[in-house]
């Protein structure tokens, strides 16, 4: 049974699922939810700390890739379909322009970002994915092994890669560019 249908149909189920989720992914869920509220500020970073967003959802999703089908045999090529789509997604949306707002300061080496609630919203979107696909296959572990279900959940996986490093190389070419005018678009 997909997880879906069982809480459409037993919403009381959610009770029992969140009882039997480690700890840990409480602590997890509080890390993210802390660097989603900090993107919903106004805020001066650095590059060590714009990059780190891209990086952290670059490591739970390839971590998601291999915890869930590790054992597939098909890891490799997971991980090439996830690479292509954050590749195809980097691509496409490179030329998106930083959110309204952006400044770089060339003085401090830093940008000075609006508030947004859009990394809130991706953040939550690849932690619900992956403690989603992680009850699924503990639900049904066999599906581990359905390769059309590995190979969507490593595009989108590599997609939400795509996106959130296209949303920090944004900000990026400021700094290359030595602007400091505001950004004209938001995304």
């Amino acid at each position: 049974m997909l997880l879906t249908q069982l809480l459409s149909e037993h919403p009381e189920a959610i009770t029992d699922i969140v009882r039997g989720t480690p700890p840990w992914v409480g602590g997890l869920l509080a890390a993210l939810l802390w660097l989603g509220f900090s993107a919903t500020r106004e805020r001066e970073l650095g590059v060590p700390r714009l990059v780190l967003l891209p990086v952290a959802m670059t490591g739970l999703a390839l971590w998601g890739v291999q915890s869930a089908f590790g054992a597939s045999g098909h890891l490799a090529a997971l991980f090439g379909v996830w690479a292509v789509c954050a590749a195809l997604v980097l691509l496409a949306a490179s030329r998106l322009a930083p959110p309204a707002g952006t400044r770089w300061n060339p003085e401090t080496r830093s940008a000075h970002l609006p508030g947004s609630w859009v990394s809130m919203v991706l953040i939550l979107v690849v932690f619900l994915m992956k403690y989603g696909i992680g009850v699924q296959l503990a639900m049904e572990p066999p599906l581990a092994q359905n390769l059309g279900f590995a190979l969507t959940v490593a595009a989108l996986y590599g997609a939400l890669t795509g996106f959130f490093s296209a949303r920090a190389l944004s900000v990026l070419r400021l700094a290359r560019g030595g602007a400091s005018a505001l950004a004209a678009a938001q995304y």
